[in-house]
């Protein structure tokens, strides 16, 4: 029998994993793995760059070293669609036949809100994040307006801990440099309880920050749009000088052209062993899934990394005739960062809890920034 050939679509989070994964219990399958570029950006400390505490370029890591060190083929181009129940792969630089297939090319962000084209969002890059650091230094004063939104036909598909942490991070910048009296900040949201997912105590323990730090808050009201100066809310307008704002979000725009069901939301539909829905060897995880379980189910990196590992498993399992037997934790932990301390967050099908800032969250995030991109950085010197 021939090596049977996997692909892995994806450069992020959930797609290396699954390299390690499918790499650690299999030495000899051939794999390939497509994406625009052999990069990982790391999201988690884009909130950094309006700072200075990190460069945009600091957080494109080149993955091809990695990639070389596992024996992975890579194939430069952007995924069109699928065909034949995904055995072919469609890209702008060709088509790619495969055995079994892992999805792990991440999600988009809703962009049809009227006037979006007047708000920055931080997790769309490194340039963003730049353009923030930019218009920021460059204000004298004014109001600033954060705010979140999420897909109305799935709700959960939403980023808003990174605003959370843009929010307080602004706010410590601006403090540091002595011009936080020249400045409104503005926290909007159309829930009245912002971050709920979060847990109850993490969205007391989120307002009540704001509230210390004397940041005005606009929730509760349907979002309307935005223009070059304000957002329009169904409660009335918020003036603003600067909107940094984070979209719900959605599948991968070829999704509709993959043959495979979606959800509501545009996902694609997979069940608690990362399997998509009616296809055969074709396995989903991080932000491109729809997946069962509690409405908080988290769209972050810690999760998509718990899929990856279950869905390689699994991948692995089908090629050997077997049924799937992994399933994926459902947590969510992350620390809200504020520049200089950090909030933890925890919540599991039993549990949620929140811990007020500390010092030692802070360089705790830091430190898992370094161990996570260490072997990364570690192949390409090699």
């Amino acid at each position: 029998m021939s090596t049977p050939h996997i692909v892995i679509l994806g450069s992020g989070f959930a797609a290396l994993t699954a390299v390690r994964e499918l790499r650690r219990r299999d030495r000899v399958a051939r794999i390939t793995l497509i994406a625009p570029k052999a990069e990982l950006m790391y999201y988690p400390s884009l909130i950094w760059v309006p700072s200075g505490l990190r460069r945009g370029a600091d957080l494109n890591i080149d993955v091809a070293g990695f990639l070389a060190e596992h024996k992975v083929g890579f194939h430069a181009g952007r995924v069109t669609g699928l065909q034949d129940g995904g055995r072919s792969v469609l890209t702008d630089t060709g088509t790619v036949t495969n055995d079994a297939l892992l999805i792990a090319s991440g999600g988009r962000f809703l962009k049809a809100m009227p006037g979006i084209e007047h708000a920055l969002t931080l997790c769309e890059g490194a340039s963003a994040a730049e353009a923030i650091r930019e218009r920021l230094a460059g204000m004298a004063g004014g109001t600033i307006a954060f705010g979140f939104g999420t897909n109305p036909k799935e709700q959960g598909a939403m980023r808003g801990g990174p605003m959370f942490e843009l929010l307080f991070g602004i706010d410590t910048l601006l403090r540091r440099q002595g011009r936080r009296d020249d400045f409104k900040l503005v926290f909007f949201n159309a829930a009245r309880e912002p971050g709920k997912r979060l847990g109850n105590r993490a969205v007391t323990g989120l307002l009540r920050e704001m509230a210390r730090r004397n940041i005005a808050t606009h929730l509760g009201h349907k979002l309307l749009g935005f223009e070059a100066d304000k957002i329009r809310t169904e409660g009335g307008e918020v003036p603003a000088d600067l909107i940094l704002f984070m979209p719900g979000m959605s599948g991968p725009a070829w999704a509709a052209d993959a043959g495979l069901p979606l959800s509501e939301g545009g996902f694609l539909k997979a069940d608690a062993h990362c399997k998509a829905a009616g296809a055969d060897k074709v396995y989903v995880a991080g932000d491109a899934g729809s997946y069962p379980g509690p409405d908080w189910l988290p769209k972050q990196a810690h999760i998509a990394d718990l899929q990856a590992k279950a869905a390689a498993e699994n991948l692995l399992r089908a090629l050997d005739g077997k049924p799937p037997a992994a399933r994926f934790k459902v947590e969510l932990i992350c620390i809200v960062d504020t520049l200089d301390r950090g909030i933890l967050v925890y919540r599991d099908e039993k549990r949620a809890l929140i811990l007020p800032p500390c010092r030692l969250f802070h360089w705790a995030k830091r430190f898992f920034e370094w161990q996570y991109l260490r072997p990364y950085r570690k192949a390409n010197r090699a």
